[in-house]
């Protein structure tokens, strides 16, 4: 061998192999192409979910400032908390948002509706029937739905006293921001329904409540989502 050959094979075995033709990298590179690829699967799944949580609260934004009120069958009030027979500021008004409905032919009849809360003489839909009452509603023109503990429960024992004397078409009366998931419970129980929110003016907070409650509850079904329910 000559000295320049001799030169040469050593250089080669102090370099030794290129970079890349070992027996391990294959599966470097198909490894390194996977990490790539799950990485994009997992920004495009997270790009869809803003999209749906997005377009949901928009959807439930725009609800809480839409007033469904049209002639029905029967207006049904949500129940919110009373206190020792007398409604609540919040369940205040969703009663007076039903009286003027009521006043003004929308419906001959009101359903209240909630149960009673742990330590309550009263339920919700008592302390309503009796506001109702007072301010001139006739008892043949009032129902009571007693025994809900949820929005879900209120407005399925509703629908179904109410289809016993043939009435499905509602009008649902709860606080703004709540419109929306009305509008999934009515179809989940089969009845047909306009929502016709109170008056105010829904806080950031409910609505991303509410979006979390539509965007799981067109997955799941909203009945369970009852303990996500106040």
């Amino acid at each position: 061998m000559s000295i320049s050959d001799r030169d040469t094979a050593e250089m080669e075995a102090v370099a030794g192999p290129e970079i890349g033709d070992g027996p391990g990298a294959p599966s470097s590179r198909r490894r390194r192409s996977w990490g790539r690829r799950t990485l994009w699967v997992a920004l495009g799944l997270l790009a869809l979910l803003v999209l749906y949580v997005g377009g949901t609260f928009v959807q439930v934004w725009s609800a809480s400032r839409t007033d469904g009120a049209r002639k029905a069958e029967a207006i049904i009030v949500l129940g919110a908390a009373q206190y020792n027979g007398k409604p609540s500021p919040v369940l205040r008004n969703r009663l007076d948002h039903a009286l003027a409905l009521y006043d003004a032919g929308k419906a001959p009849l009101i359903v209240v509706t909630g149960g009673r809360q742990q330590g309550d003489r009263y339920t919700e839909a008592t302390a309503g029937y009796n506001y109702l009452r007072a301010h001139g509603v006739p008892d043949r023109a009032i129902r009571k739905e007693v025994q809900g503990r949820t929005t879900y429960e209120s407005v399925a024992a509703a629908a179904r006293f109410l289809r016993e004397e043939g009435v499905d078409d509602v009008l649902l009366v709860s606080g703004p921001a709540t419109s929306k998931r009305l509008d999934g419970i009515a179809a989940d129980v089969g009845i047909t329904a306009s929502t016709s929110p109170s008056q105010g003016t829904p806080s950031l907070r409910s609505l991303i409540r509410e979006t979390a409650a539509v965007s799981l509850g067109r997955l799941v079904g909203y009945r369970r989502l009852e303990r996500l329910d106040s």
